[in-house]
């Protein structure tokens, strides 16, 4: 399990001072990628034009290219602006399969200031039923903190 403190100690530390989104995404993904064994895939897709991500920085095989917001679990979480948590992607309706070996999924919508959504934060594991409301609670925090989206 993620220990979400020392993460969000060592994610504020590292990113102290740093305003450009594209360099606050690659440091997350790095650091909340390495810190646990759940995460296969850890990455953003950040809006680029209405109604439509693109894969941003990311940690592990390769993603998707473009997601509209129409699409999959990562579109989902961009159009309603809430926490997908997935506990089977099998059974998510329209969800697009980047990596074949994934079984679970989180993805949070990414805040920037004056609650500007920037992108969301697509996580997803090996496992079957991966993720909690803690995991969500935490990461989200950690997205606030660094991104400025209260």
């Amino acid at each position: 399990m993620t220990d979400y403190d020392a993460l969000a100690a060592r994610i504020r530390a590292l990113t102290e001072g740093e305003t450009d989104e594209v360099a606050l995404m690659a440091t997350l993904a790095c650091e909340i990628h390495q810190s646990d064994d759940r995460f296969d895939w850890t990455g953003f897709y950040r809006v680029v034009g209405p109604e439509l991500l693109k894969i941003g920085p990311y940690q592990g095989g390769h993603g998707c290219l473009v997601i509209p917001f129409s699409r999959g679990v990562c579109g989902a979480a961009a159009r309603m602006g809430e926490v997908q948590l997935v506990p089977d992607v099998d059974a998510f309706p329209g969800h697009i399969a980047c990596a074949s070996s994934t079984r679970s999924e989180i993805v949070l919508p990414v805040w920037g200031k004056g609650r500007r959504l920037i992108g969301v934060l697509d996580i997803d594991s090996d496992l079957p039923d991966a993720f909690t409301g803690e995991d969500a609670a935490r990461l989200g925090a950690i997205l606030d903190d660094t991104f400025g989206g209260q």
